[in-house]
């Protein structure tokens, strides 16, 4: 059994130990990653190495919607043996021991270092370049030592996430709205309604943008990254230009302004309005109707100001952003070629 999709990165396909256990609709494998044996991948789960490598020894677990990647220029990410990551959890840019299990929507940041034998309870958040000594849980954002765990109770808790794994029903295919050809939409995103995408949009891996009542507007050279869902069941959503969408993000109903960056596994709240040139930290939430104020880095659950956006903050949302500029326009030819 292979990935639903697998692409290369500058001419690099993904290495397999051996032919994963199982590969989930939409699984989506890219670029310099290497897998041991016996990988189990759900629906839309994704793993993009597109910069730097990715590795994972033997008998990783990877729940639906979840999504290993890198930062792009900087920070591999590196998985030990027996990994069990839940449903819609982040790893991004970190290294994860042996034994460890990542419980559902938890997030692990760029520079972490998790050790053997941890477990990160359900809707945590590790931030960067934190260090989790190995024999202990953590939960909360961010997240705190909780209590010893011991080997049993960890192989306890995967067991439990496996067997709790829901892999969505199969519906309709998605059929994508009208772009230019400077747009990309990923095979494996979903887009159904009235989308507009301006011109440069990138569309990432496993997306799912639903516009069930009001549209759904993207502004040129925006970037939704994998597995961000987007849906409307009002007004809709409008997502200004230069605007970055990070991974597993999830809204509907709100609107967000240019030059501005939602943080990985953010939640927005119906009636939400982040003004022009916001930074959202990774993992955080908002309350229905809250402004985010432009011209600061905002975070935390909910959402509130942790000081000025420099800068140094908006030189890399911009890099950022020029960056999935060309990522779009290299992975719409490798994903022309693929067929």
């Amino acid at each position: 059994m292979t990935p639903d999709l697998i692409l290369p990165y500058d001419g690099v396909l993904p290495v397999f130990a051996s032919r994963p256990v199982w590969c989930g609709r939409g699984s989506t494998v890219i670029g310099t990653a290497t897998l041991g044996p016996q990988a189990w991948l759900g629906d839309d789960s994704v793993i993009r190495s597109d910069g730097q490598v990715i590795t994972a020894g033997e008998r990783l677990w990877l729940g639906a919607r979840s999504t290993v990647h890198i930062a792009t220029e900087s920070t591999p990410t590196h998985i030990g043996d027996r990994v069990t990551v839940g449903r819609n959890a982040v790893v991004h840019a970190c290294t994860v021991g042996s034994d460890v299990v990542i419980e559902d929507d938890a997030i692990i940041l760029d520079g972490a270092s998790v050790g053997n034998g941890v477990l990160i309870e359900a809707g945590a958040t590790i931030f960067p370049r934190s260090t989790l000594e190995g024999g202990y849980a953590y939960g909360g954002n961010p997240a705190k030592r909780l209590r010893p765990i011991t080997l049993d109770e960890i192989a306890e808790r995967a067991e439990r996430l496996r067997e709790a794994a829901d892999e969505r029903p199969a519906g309709p295919d998605s059929v994508p709205p009208e772009v230019e050809e400077s747009v990309f939409v990923a095979r494996t995103a979903r887009l159904s309604g009235r989308i507009a995408l301006g011109a440069g949009v990138t569309v990432l891996f496993s997306c799912e943008l639903a516009a069930e009542v009001g549209p759904i507007v993207v502004g040129a050279d925006t970037n939704i990254q994998d597995n961000t869902v987007i849906r409307t069941r009002g007004e809709g959503v409008v997502i200004g230009r230069d605007t970055t969408i990070g991974h597993n993000v999830r809204m509907n109903d709100c609107r967000i302004g240019a030059r501005s960056l939602i943080g990985i596994g953010s939640v927005l709240a119906p009636g939400t309005v982040v003004a022009d040139d916001v930074m959202l930290a990774g993992g955080s939430t908002t309350d229905p109707g809250q402004l985010l104020e432009g011209g600061h880095l905002w975070g935390g659950r909910p959402a509130r100001i942790l000081g000025p956006l420099d800068a140094k903050k908006r030189a890399l949302m911009a890099h950022i952003v020029e960056g999935y500029c060309r990522h779009g326009r290299e992975y719409r030819v490798l994903q022309e070629a693929e067929g």
